[in-house]
Formats: structure tokens, sequence, C-alpha cells
């Protein structure tokens, strides 16, 4: 007994160039698809401008960029959907369930798409063929955008687009999208296929005279799924081999392959790491360089509004609610956009050059050790800066037990909002002293600093792959794209891109709990003794709900060398690290306007004792709050965007209670090893 897979079984396309659904009748829609580095988002870019938006697809955190292309001036400008990298349709991982149900018109809110452009790469042909014969298998219209010509031509590599585009029974179309040249071309075979200008004669894989194609020989039902499986298989290679050897000319291996000699060095296991490491140290010092004067400007910027909104204001709840809770709040976290967008323009050229597959193939070993993949090294070099784009970028693993793993482990590098909390510590305790008579004590904390943050999360890293995200060690399969020069307008886009999803995804959780953070250092109103006007904030802190709250965990920090006023600047600084110098400004009782390098503020917290004349700050002490402030969950717009990148709530309260209780048990074995010790 056999059956015919002809009627409707993904395998031909309609005569007439239409797919089943009637266009005429809604914007059409029309889906891009391709391999990684095929060129695709360059080709999207490119056809649909700055007409584009992004979201997600349904019940996922995968983003979903779709956008408007006029392909035809006398229809509806036609919805264009950018489908995730793919290598095939098999399945086997999220973007391939979701490019199926794309594909198929099972997701809510799409339909099935009318045409599919697939985005070729010519230097690949044979690799990136085997999704076009399966995306040819879902009856609907296929045009292919054939890219990278330049690079296979330099590669003496001559495709006959015509012999191809008679093989395959679709049209092919060149497109060099850097120049701009093609798009015409493309857009004239979309519309003729769609106006059914252009009939396509039905294609079956067994038209290639394979003998085991779906038309040519039948697939009988006595073999099992697994034996049918690998037929199907076989019969794809063999005619996509046919196809490729009647249409592309030899390949002079004599030819030197440029990418080939520049990965001799960039690969290599010890030159190729000292070369990533000098590139790393060259992004993040210019992110740090180039970010300082737009990040000071906004701070400023910021600090203006409010006090020019506070001018013109009555004083009063609502000012102070406007000024304290929403503009700071909002403000503290704009500050760092400047460092998102440096961060996200240098990975995009990093990308686009195809540098970052090079860099994760040197890293793998070292992460797989942990049981991490080597696409994890991305968001944890992007945490230094901070951690939300660092987070964001481990969109790129695959593995969702691989990607919480690296989520749950990149607060603990060291990110800029820490500085201002280490500089703190050391100018009051450690300046001017030196190790060996040259190195500066300062130096060497901060170093410290940020080896322990990297030392924990390796050893968590280890331990949650051995328990709750156990899996086996990943595999890693990555393809080493040609390199390429950035391209500008791609670059740019996906900056800007990246840079509004960062304040889009945060900005209202962040919004919500500045404001309940001001409220709890707001209320209740405390009344200011006579004379004592200047110590207003310090009695209106002391007696607020912040205050109480400090003085209800006074037992708990105590054995960390911390009085209730520290925990008070500790609870406050959950908005944002950096926020732990302004209240101890006020805590203080010098103003909100000291800052880390204040004389004034050091002088203070030097100065503060119990009322038993001891001192509150020690050496010791600084030290411990340092450790805490390394690994301490300190930031409510990391624990916002893991709770967007994971959809779920439980992940970022389980990350706020292990990392705390890191933080807490370090800081008490800091402060409590020092006094054994004998450093009190």
């Amino acid at each position: 007994m056999s059956f015919d897979t002809r009627e409707n079984t993904p395998g031909t396309v309609p005569a007439n160039g239409h797919s089943a659904s009637k266009p005429g009748a809604r914007p059409l829609l029309i889906a891009i698809a391709g391999n990684p580095n095929a060129g695709k988002t360059t080709l999207f870019n490119a056809l649909t401008g700055l007409r584009q938006k992004v979201a997600n697809y349904p019940g996922v955190t995968v983003e979903r960029k779709e956008g408007n292309w006029k392909f035809d001036p006398e229809r509806p400008a036609a919805r264009l959907i950018d489908l995730p990298g793919l290598y095939s349709l098999d399945a086997t991982s999220l973007d391939e369930r979701l490019a199926r149900e794309v594909l198929t018109g099972r997701l809510p809110g799409l339909p099935k798409p009318d045409l599919i452009i697939a985005v070729v790469d010519a230097t690949n042909l044979e690799r990136n063929l085997y999704l076009v014969t399966q995306l040819i298998e879902y009856n609907i219209p296929v045009v292919i955008a054939l890219t990278m010509v330049d690079l296979a031509e330099k590669r003496d590599l001559k495709i006959d687009v015509e012999k191809l585009s008679s093989m395959l029974r679709i049209p092919v179309v060149r497109v060099k999208t850097r120049e701009r040249t093609g798009l015409n071309e493309i857009t004239e075979a979309v519309r003729d296929v769609i106006l059914g200008e252009k009939e396509a004669d039905p294609f079956w894989i067994g038209d290639a005279g394979n003998g085991a194609g779906a038309h040519s020989d039948e697939i009988h039902l006595s073999l099992s799924d697994d034996e049918a499986a690998n037929r199907q298989i076989f019969a794809r290679y063999k005619f996509i081999s046919d196809v490729y050897q009647a249409s592309v000319g030899t390949f002079d291996t004599e030819r030197a392959n440029f990418s080939e000699k520049i990965d001799k060095i960039l690969t290599h296991r010890f030159f190729g790491l000292l070369i990533l490491i000098a590139i790393l140290l060259l992004v993040f010092q210019t992110i740090f360089t180039w970010a300082a004067l737009p990040m000071d400007l906004l701070d400023q910027g910021f600090g203006a509004l409010g006090e020019s909104v506070r001018g013109s204001m009555p004083e009063g709840i609502l000012t102070d609610l406007v000024v304290d809770g929403i503009i700071a709040g909002v403000g503290g976290v704009l500050v760092f956009l400047p460092q998102i967008l440096l961060l996200f323009l240098f990975i995009s050229i990093l990308e686009d050059t195809g540098y970052m597959a090079r860099a994760a193939f040197l890293l793998d070993k070292l992460m797989s050790r942990v049981g991490l993949h080597g696409k994890a090294f991305l968001p944890l070099m992007s945490s230094f800066a901070c951690a939300i784009p660092g987070i964001m970028a481990t969109r790129t693993i695959e593995n969702k037990r691989d990607r919480l793993a690296t989520i749950l482990i990149a607060p603990f590098m060291s990110c800029s909002a820490r500085l201002p909390v280490y500089a703190l510590m050391i100018a009051a305790f450690f300046a001017g002293q030196t190790v060996f008579g040259f190195i500066s004590v300062g130096a060497v904390l901060m170093l410290a600093m940020y080896s322990l943050g990297i030392a924990v999360a390796i050893a968590v890293a280890f331990v949650l792959k051995k328990t709750i995200l156990k899996s086996p060690p990943p595999p890693f399969v990555m393809e080493l794209p040609p390199y390429r020069i950035p391209n500008l307008r791609t670059v740019i886009q996906n900056m800007l891109t990246r840079a509004w999803l960062f304040l889009k995804r945060a900005g209202t959780v962040i919004l919500a709990i500045s404001i309940i953070l001001w409220a709890l250092m707001y209320f209740p109103r405390s009344e200011v003794p006579a004379g004592d006007e200047g110590g207003a904030a310090r009695i209106q802190l002391e007696n607020s709900y912040a205050g109480r709250l400090g003085q209800a965990i006074e037992p708990a920090i105590s054995p960390l060398g911390y009085d209730w006023k520290i925990g008070v600047a500790i609870i406050a600084s959950f908005a944002a690290r950096e926020v732990l110098v302004s209240t101890l400004s006020i805590i203080y009782n010098v103003g909100e306007e000291e800052n880390e390098e204040s004389p004034t503020l050091i002088g203070a917290i030097r100065g503060a004792h119990y009322a038993d004349g001891s001192k509150v700050w020690t050496p010791l002490t600084a030290l411990s709050l340092m450790v805490f402030f390394v690994l301490a969950m300190q930031c409510m717009s990391t624990l916002a965007v893991v709770r967007r990148e994971t959809n779920s709530w439980g992940w970022p309260v389980f990350m706020f209670v292990y990392m705390t209780v890191i933080a807490y048990v370090a800081a008490l074995a800091t402060y409590q090893g020092g006094k054994l010790l004998g450093f009190s």
C-alpha cells in the first residue's frame, strides 16, 4: 500500500503563482526567510526603510520585526515580516517552530504569507538551498534574492542565475543591497508573481531524477518514520547537488581565500585570545570614554528639568512626586542610554563584519567547562557596561536552559553603576595607600571587585548547570561567515531599535518602582523641631517608612558591620546602585548634590559614630559593603528586564533571592573574618 504526496502535502506551488489565501481581502503578507548571515536583515531594512516596528511573537519573548513595503503603486503597502535566521525548518528550535507556524498561518494575528522572499548567500549556495527546498514545500510562491554575489565572484564562483531559476522553477534575482542594486528587480519579480504575470510550474524534489522523491517514486507505509524521513533528506540533498553542479561554475582552488587567511590569526588558540581581549578592552574603554560627556549632559539636563519643574509648580506633594519620583526615577535610567547606544553600535559592527562568530568560537571551550554556551561570552562582556543590554543579548543563545543560566549570572559582572560605590569607599578609607610601594591599593581593590564577580559567576553557572538547569554539554555549531565591510545603515538602525526596546521594556516598571521608593521615603511627614531646619531631610528620612524599615532590618545587617542608616541606603539603592551615594548624603545631612568624590561626604562618613562613641564606618565596613554590592541584585531595572525576557516573575524572584543570599554570606564572611584576623 502506498500514497502519493502530490495533492495536499507540501510539494507544489500553484501554477498561477498564488497561495491559497485571497490577498485582495487584506494587505499582502510577505515573509523574508534565510540562513543567518545571508543578508536577510539588510534586505529587510532596504525594502522597508523606517517603516518598521518590533514586537514579540504571541506567548514568547522572541522578537518579530515587521515593516511596510510599497512594492506596487496601485496596491496598499504589503506587510513584510522578517523571519528568524534559519538553517532548516525541521522544528528543533524555538525559531524553527515559530517560522513553521508563520508559514502555516497558525499564529494569531498573522495570516498565511502570500509570498516568501528567500534570501540566499551566493557564497554558500548548497547550504542555503536546503532551506529554500523546504520553503517551496509550503505551497507559497517563492522568490529568491541572491546576495553576496560580489564575494562569490571574488572566489571565482560563476553562478548561472537563469539556469538556477529554471531548475528551481522560481524567480531568482541578483541583489547587492549595499549598492542598492537589484531592489527594483526584486520588486518586479514579486509583483509579477503576485499578479500572476509570471507562472510557476509545479515543483517536486523528485523532479531531479533522484528516484526517491515524493512525486517520482512512492514512499511505502511499510517504511519506518525514520527511514522515510532519511529518504526525503537524501532526496533533498541529491536534488540540491544536481542544481549546484548545473548552475555553478568550477571553484578555483588555487586562489587564496581571504577569510581563511585572516582566520588563521584571529581564531588561533593563543594569538586569537590576545586579539579578542584587546578588542574588548578597546570597546569598553571607548564606551566609557565616549559616553561620559552625554551621560553628564543627561544628568545635568534631568537635574535642570527637576529644578525648573519645582520652580514652576507650587510646593506640595504633587511637585515632590513629579520631581523626586518621576523625573529622578526615569532620569536615573536614561542617563545610561549613551552607554547602551554605544554598546549596541559596537556589537552591530562586530556582528556585521563577521568577527563575533570568531569570538564565540574562541571562547566556547572555556565556557563549556562550566556548562555555558560559547555565545554566552557576549552577554557577559556586555554586562560590564550594564546588565540590561547583556541580558537582552542572550537572545542569540538557542537552548532555553543555556540562556537562563547566562541571564542568571550576568548581573555578577561589575557594571558602571557600581563604580560610584567603589569610588566612595576607596576614597574614604584607602586613598593614598600602596602595595609594594608603587601599586595603589585602590586599583588592587577595584580589580579584586571585578575579579570577585567573575569568579562567583563561574561558580554559580557550574552549580546551576549541574542542578536546576542541568543539560548535556551544549554542542557548538556556528558558521564562520566571510568578512565584510559593515553596512552603516543597518548598524545604525539596529542600534536605534535596540535602544528603543531598552526604553520600552524597562521604562514602565522602573517608573512604577521609582514612585514606590519615593513614597516610602516621603511618608509619613515629620515635624521639624524649631531651629533644626537644616536637618529636615535627615529627620524626614529617619521617621519615614524607609527609615523605619532600615531600623527594622538593623539586627540582620549589623553582623555585616552596617547600622540602620546604611540599611536605608541599601534599600534605596535598589532603584539604582549609585543611589547609595545620594542617600548617604541625605542621611549625613550634607545634601543630595554631593557626589562620590566629595570631601564633605567622605569626612561625614569617617566621622559617623554610634551612641557609645565607636565609629560606624571602618575600612572593614567599607570592604564588606563593596563585596555586598558586587554580588547583590541591587537593580530594579535589571529585574524588570529579566521578567520580560523570561516571561515569568519566578526567575527574577529567584535571581533576587539567591544573589542576595550570596551577597549576605560573602559580606558576613568578609566582616567577621576580618575581625577575627584583627582588621577592625
